[in-house]
């Protein structure tokens, strides 16, 4: 397993040896080399989306022995984010990751401004439970109609629980949200665990402009399918 600034263990090495002992005892030596486009250690999922794509590679030289379903159960042992990388499009995910509904999205844009200092996400749920900020239980029904609200509407509906920890462990991430939000976000919200906040815009030149004024920053878009 090769990736650059990824030492120790890897989850890709962890979903080929659980796909090897579950249901492709044939799946040969593999040697994986990881090209990381996004920050690590940043709250946006790239580990889990890694592993999703080499379940789906392995699987497919082994003949496919699993289908999506069997690759989300196999993925949901790995870790929460990895079921809904599985096939990869836009989804509701509720449960604690095994339930993935496909959803559609209208196109928008964003700009990313990662720390980078990252944060552990055990640390991030630990003090997330300490403070009591989560919510026990979310309702499927208003996230699904959040999914098809255009930008505009859709932004100042943005929640993140672990929003509050996050802060609490990186308080300079509240600059970076002001900083994005005075450069024309309709939106500004820390990503999962963070430490990386996001800027949401519904024009590609609006996000490259704030990008242009926001250090080390990433443009990046949802597109509808």
């Amino acid at each position: 397993m090769i990736c650059a600034g990824v030492d120790g263990p890897n989850l890709v090495a962890e979903a080929l040896a659980a796909l090897r002992a579950t249901a492709a005892p044939a799946l040969p030596p593999l040697r994986v080399t990881i090209d990381k486009r996004i920050p690590v250690a940043a709250g946006l999922g790239g580990g889990s989306a890694d592993a999703a794509a080499a379940l789906r590679a392995a699987n497919e030289l082994t003949g496919s022995p699993l289908d999506v379903a069997g690759l989300r159960e196999l993925g949901a042992g790995l870790g929460a984010d990895v079921p809904s990388q599985v096939e990869p499009r836009h989804a509701l995910v509720t449960g604690t990751g095994e339930r993935v509904e496909p959803v559609e999205l209208e196109e928008m844009w964003f700009v990313l401004a990662p720390d980078p200092a990252g944060l552990a996400t055990a640390d991030v749920y630990a003090e997330a439970d300490r403070r009591g900020c989560t919510r026990a239980e979310l309702d499927p029904g208003a996230a699904r109609e959040l999914a098809a609200l255009p930008p505009a509407e859709l932004a100042p509906r943005l929640e993140n629980d672990l929003e509050p920890a996050a802060l609490s462990l990186c308080p300079e991430l509240a600059d970076r949200l002001e900083a994005l939000r005075a450069a024309g976000a309709l939106a500004a919200r820390v990503t999962g665990s963070g430490p990386t906040a996001f800027g949401l815009f519904a024009a590609r030149g609006d996000a490259e402009r704030a990008a242009a004024a926001t250090p080390d920053s990433i443009v990046t878009t949802l597109r509808s399918r």
